[in-house]
């Protein structure tokens, strides 16, 4: 089950403090007008994302806070699990809510670390460089 977290007081934003690839951002800075979090599982998650939509591709964390209207492009700004198989499954799954919900939402890509292992997932499940930037690399999925 996906849960779509909206609400800043949702008890499986405790979770956040597992993120490992950006620790640091608040809970308040997650869950804002074009910004949420999506588990799989009920009251423990398999696996959580966090995701931003926008009508442009963020180079870096702070480009993430602007907001838009009309969204065409979904952001994966991070992404774990606790389960082997978890986060690919949930990352699937966050595209089809997104699709269903934001029709105008044609571009999934990621604001990922320049790490090896960030680099690994997203190759190792379709995703394409879209663009190497100063601190972060974008990874694209072309989804049909």
């Amino acid at each position: 089950m996906l849960s779509m977290i909206t609400d800043i007081s949702n008890p499986l934003l405790d979770y956040l403090k597992d993120d490992p690839v950006r620790p640091d951002i608040p809970r308040e800075f997650r869950i804002a007008k074009n910004r949420f979090v999506i588990a799989s599982g009920d009251e423990k998650p398999s696996a959580m994302v966090c995701v931003s939509l926008h009508d442009f591709v963020p180079a870096n964390v702070e480009d993430l806070a602007s907001d838009t209207e009309s969204p065409t492009t979904a952001i994966f700004y991070t992404i774990w699990s606790y389960a082997p198989g978890a986060g690919v499954r949930l990352l699937f799954d966050t595209v089809t809510k997104i699709r269903e919900l934001w029709p105008t939402v044609t571009r999934f890509v990621t604001l990922s670390p320049k790490t090896e292992m960030a680099r690994k997932f997203h190759i190792r499940n379709g995703a394409i460089i879209f663009r190497e930037n100063e601190l972060t690399i974008n990874y694209e999925y072309k989804i049909n």
